[in-house]
């Protein structure tokens, strides 16, 4: 009969697992606490204690880390290793579950020490793991791999192989991810990385030349992990599709913060996307409003783009993203729509040939207050790789860093200018962003001078036929001349300024603004800076 030997240290499930492995045939090893609980469950089980010749020593330090429980493991299925086993009276160990000691979650506890952390570093678990992967057993390392592990042994094990060596490689990576954690912990952040495993395979990566290419998850809990959007229609979504809707998660959840923080609510929102910059944005009560005006911001450049909601896509709005401000019986072509979901008869009417159109659904979306991400940002250079932490900083209109100068402006300008910073602090810098009537009508992004940037986002907004006069513009860094804001003064007839304070011309900005009685916004420089992207 197989043997087994469970040791987890979240015992929920465990007494299930065990149960279905005894109807199997298997025989059942388990340390100390495990065994506990499936006698108390009325399950047969040799304490692994008895198997190496005495109980927990040094605090319940050492159990498991014993030649006995590594032999049983790592011993080949060969006459001479067989017969070696049976001499000692070593069962050999065909399966192991193993989960570890939280080591993060007592790291993340407020009030942790380093001995807290060391007593929760688990040795005997990784040990058992590895000398499981390496023993090529069945290592189970997941709660979630449990039933797959059961259903795979009762189907009489096919491609066996195979099976082993994918439950040994997420073994090796579950360990090395603990490991990593440890050394993070330990050195104060001078060791770091990332371990992920591919959830999903690119057709190329920017180019098609730039094979393979994929997405890696995490194993992040983040309900808006790339990960956790379901594709309903359409193809995987490409490289820089994914690269596109992480950037349009960036936009929208940064929108919904900072109403959420101002206004208490988080309105209806619709970003278009291209090249990783928004084209498109817009808020408002109504759903099907919010999306045309969202694509009236840029028709040409939405053409082709992304598209993200917070809301479910109806017919109505369907109809309006394929066909609102477009010539008579034309389609508009979208590369992708991503929404919490789409009504029925919806996916039908938004598909294109081959399947080009890419629809993308996650409830979570739905919820986007406190949705902002979190988690550092890594990005590869030459030899290594670049850390920082996330941008997390929402604009509070009533923080007192906060300077404003000259006539007060409504809510809806107040509004603009939280969209107009939401969009601008998302999008590759230099940027500057004219927001009016709750939408985006020009966004000059990627610029070397702010000048530029400027002039770039009065050309968008005048393509698109659009009346400039009466827009508030946002500057995600101060203006260290006055060229530019005299450029959307002068030649457009902006009316309100949201920008950092910092520079040597401030003072010259303030005056300039009240000679021509526009208003002012500013934040310091460290405190508000919205450089992204580069």
């Amino acid at each position: 009969m197989p043997t087994a030997l469970l040791s987890v240290y979240h015992k929920e499930g465990i007494v299930e697992f065990a149960k279905e492995l005894v109807e199997l045939g298997w025989n059942l090893i388990a340390s100390g606490g495990t065994a506990k609980a499936l006698t108390d469950a009325g399950i047969e089980v040799r304490d692994v204690a008895v198997l190496v010749g005495g109980g927990p020593i040094l605090g319940h330090r050492v159990v498991t880390l014993s030649r006995e429980v590594h032999a049983g493991l790592l011993a080949k299925d060969t006459p001479e290793d067989n017969q070696e086993l049976s001499e000692l009276g070593i069962p050999r160990i065909d399966l192991v579950c193993v989960d570890l000691y939280p080591l993060q979650a007592e790291i993340d506890k407020p009030g942790s020490t380093i001995e807290s952390v060391i007593e929760q570093t688990d040795i005997g678990g990784p040990t058992m793991i590895r000398s499981g992967a390496k023993g090529r057993r069945i290592v189970v390392c997941k709660p979630t791999d449990r039933q797959e592990v059961i259903r795979w042994l009762r189907d009489g094990q096919p491609d066996k192989d195979n099976f082993i060596k994918r439950l040994a490689a997420k073994a090796e990576a579950v360990v090395a991810n603990y490991c990593l954690v440890s050394a993070r912990y330990h050195s104060g952040g001078n060791y770091n990385g990332a371990i992920g495993h591919q959830t999903l395979v690119c057709k190329y990566g920017e180019n098609a030349w730039q094979t393979p290419a994929g997405l890696f998850g995490t194993d992040s809990e983040d309900p808006l992990a790339l990960d956790k959007f379901k594709i309903v229609a359409g193809t995987d979504p490409s490289y820089n599709n994914l690269c596109d809707i992480d950037r349009l998660l960036q936009t929208i959840t940064h929108i919904a913060a900072a109403f959420q923080l101002n206004r208490g609510k988080v309105p209806c929102i619709a970003v278009g996307v291209k090249h990783g910059n928004a084209c498109g944005a817009a808020i408002g009560d109504y759903k099907i409003g919010v999306v045309k005006r969202m694509i009236e911001g840029d028709p040409v450049a939405i053409f082709g783009g992304l598209v993200m909601t917070n809301f479910i896509i109806n017919q109505d709005v369907a109809e309006a993203l394929l066909t609102h401000v477009m010539p008579d019986g034309q389609r508009r072509l979208l590369d992708g729509i991503v929404a919490p979901s789409f009504d029925y008869g919806v996916i039908p009417m938004l598909q294109r040939k081959k399947d080009k159109c890419r629809l993308l659904e996650n409830r979570a979306l739905e919820v986007l207050a406190s949705s902002l991400d979190a988690a550092p940002r890594f990005r590869y250079v030459r030899g290594g790789f670049l850390r920082q932490p996330n941008y997390t900083y929402i604009l509070d209109l009533k923080d007192p860093r906060l300077e404003k100068f000259g006539e007060k402006l409504s809510m809806e300008e107040e509004n603009d200018l939280l969209l107009a910073w939401a969009i601008g602090s998302t999008s590759n810098s230099n940027t500057i962003t004219l927001v009016r009537e709750g939408y985006l009508i020009g966004n000059g992004v990627g610029q070397q001078d702010r000048v530029g940037g400027c002039k770039l986002a009065i050309e968008r907004a005048s393509r698109s036929r659009h009346i400039i006069v009466g827009a508030v513009a946002y500057s995600d860094s101060f203006f260290p001349f006055m060229d530019g804001p005299e450029v959307l003064v002068e030649e457009a007839g902006v009316n309100a300024f949201l920008a950092t304070s910092g520079s040597v011309n401030d003072e010259r900005m303030k005056e300039y603004c009240k000679s021509r009685s526009r208003t002012l916004y500013l934040i310091p420089d460290a405190v508000g800076r919205g450089f992204f992207g580069h």
